[in-house]
C-alpha cells in the first residue's frame, strides 16, 4: 500500500511540474498560435518528379554576393540583384559585377520599374526607388500602420506599382514565429506614382510573399508560404476585385514568383520548409509554443538546410516542370527563378552567388 501511495504521489508531482511548465511556456511565448490542418501536397511524379537539375547550375559572384535573394534585369541586360549587406549589386554583360547603390538594410524582392529605376523592397523601411542619382522612399505606412516587411514587388504598364507586406506583426528576422503563428497578417499593397498613396487591395494573407501580373495586366499572382498556395486577385475586368486560387497544396512554401519568358507561365521557387514534421507541427498549438520558446530546437524540423526546388506553372495552375536540388548539395533555400533570355537565373537566402542555369524547354 505504501509503495502505491508513493507512486501516486510521484505521478501528482511529475503532473503537476508539467502543468506548470506548460503554463509558463504559454505566459512566456512569443506567439499565440492556431492549430492548422494542412492538405496533402502534390505528389512527386509527372511534371513534379524528383530530379536533381538545379546541381548543374553555374555559380555567379561567388564570394561577392551575400544571399541573393531576387534578381531583375534592365533594358541592357544588366542583372540587378539586392543582398544582405545593404548593396543592390548588379552584374554587367562582361560578367563583371559591381556594388552599385547602398541602401542600408538587407533587401529581398526588386524589380526594374518602366523609367529604369530599380525599385526595392527593404524591410524596416518600406518600397524605395533607387537610381544612379538617389535613393527614395516611396512608402513605409499606410493609414499609420508600418509597412513592417515589404516582400516583393512589380511594376504595371501604367507605372502602377503592386508589392507585398509578408507579415504587420513580425519583423523579417522573426520570419519563423509567423509560420508558427499561422494567422494571416500579410498584405497585398499598390502604390499609386500619381497621387504617391499606397493602399490596400487584399489583405489576410498567410504571409504575402512574391507577386507578378498577368500576361493582360488583368490580375496579380499573389504567393502565400504559409498556406503553400498561390492567388489570383483580379484588377481590371469582370472579376475585379475578386481573388481566386492558382495553385495549391505545393511541395515547398512558395516565395518569389517571375513571368516566364514565354510571356504566359511563372516561375515559382519553393522554400523547401514543407515536411512530415512541421505538418504535425502545425495541427497543436503547444507544440507551436514550444518551438517558438525553444528556437534552437527549429533544427530537428530540419527545414532551414533542406532542398532547392522551383517550379513552372501555366496561367491555370497546371505544372510544366519541375526542377530541384533534393538534397542542396549545390544550392538551397532558392528564393527566386528568374528566366532571363535562355538562362533561369536563381536567388537563395543560403549561398553566397547567383545560380545561374541553361532556361529548359517543356520536355527536357
Amino acid at each position: 500500500m505504501d509503495l502505491l501511495i508513493n507512486r501516486l504521489t510521484v505521478s501528482i508531482l511529475v503532473a503537476g511540474c508539467l502543468v506548470a511548465w506548460f503554463l509558463q511556456l504559454i505566459a512566456h511565448s512569443p506567439i499565440s498560435p492556431t492549430p492548422l490542418i494542412l492538405q496533402p501536397s502534390y505528389k512527386r511524379e509527372g511534371h513534379l518528379a524528383k530530379n536533381n537539375a538545379l546541381q548543374a547550375v553555374e555559380k555567379l559572384g561567388e564570394g561577392f554576393l551575400d544571399r541573393p535573394e531576387d534578381t531583375a534585369v534592365d533594358s541592357r541586360g544588366l542583372i540587378y540583384t539586392a543582398t544582405q549587406d545593404g548593396w543592390v549589386k548588379r552584374m554587367h554583360l562582361n560578367g563583371s559585377w559591381e556594388n552599385w547603390k547602398m541602401v542600408g538594410l538587407a533587401s529581398i524582392g526588386l524589380t526594374v520599374s518602366k523609367s529604369g529605376d530599380v525599385l526595392v523592397c527593404t524591410p524596416g523601411l518600406g518600397l524605395l526607388k533607387v537610381s544612379d542619382d538617389q535613393i527614395s522612399l516611396l512608402a513605409s505606412e499606410i493609414n499609420g500602420i508600418p509597412i513592417r516587411v515589404a516582400d516583393a514587388v512589380v511594376e504595371a504598364s501604367d507605372g502602377s506599382v503592386y508589392f507585398s507586406d509578408a507579415s504587420t506583426k513580425f519583423e523579417i528576422d522573426k520570419w519563423v514565429l509567423d509560420l508558427l503563428e499561422a494567422k494571416p497578417y500579410g498584405r497585398l499593397l499598390k502604390y499609386d506614382p500619381i497621387t504617391r498613396k499606397t493602399t490596400v487591395l487584399l489583405d489576410g494573407l498567410w504571409f504575402a510573399n512574391g507577386v507578378a501580373l498577368s500576361p493582360r495586366e488583368d490580375y496579380i499572382v499573389i504567393c502565400e508560404s504559409w498556406k503553400f498556395r498561390c492567388l489570383k486577385h483580379w484588377i481590371k475586368g469582370e472579376k475585379l476585385g475578386s481573388t481566386e486560387i492558382l495553385i495549391e497544396n505545393l511541395p515547398g512554401a512558395p516565395d518569389n514568383i517571375h513571368i516566364a519568358a514565354d510571356g504566359r507561365s511563372y516561375w515559382i521557387a519553393l522554400v523547401g520548409i514543407r515536411s512530415r514534421t512541421l505538418e504535425f507541427v502545425y495541427r497543436y498549438g503547444i507544440l507551436k509554443h514550444v518551438f517558438a520558446t525553444y528556437p534552437n530546437l527549429l533544427e530537428w524540423i530540419g527545414f532551414e538546410k533542406s532542398r532547392a526546388m522551383v517550379v513552372k506553372v501555366g496561367e491555370e495552375g497546371e505544372p510544366i516542370i519541375s526542377l530541384e536540388d533534393p538534397n542542396g548539395k549545390v544550392m538551397s533555400f532558392v528564393t527566386s527563378a528568374n528566366e532571363v533570355g535562355n538562362y533561369l537565373y536563381l536567388g537563395s537566402l543560403n549561398a553566397n552567388f547567383l545560380g545561374r542555369l541553361s532556361a529548359p524547354k517543356v520536355g527536357d
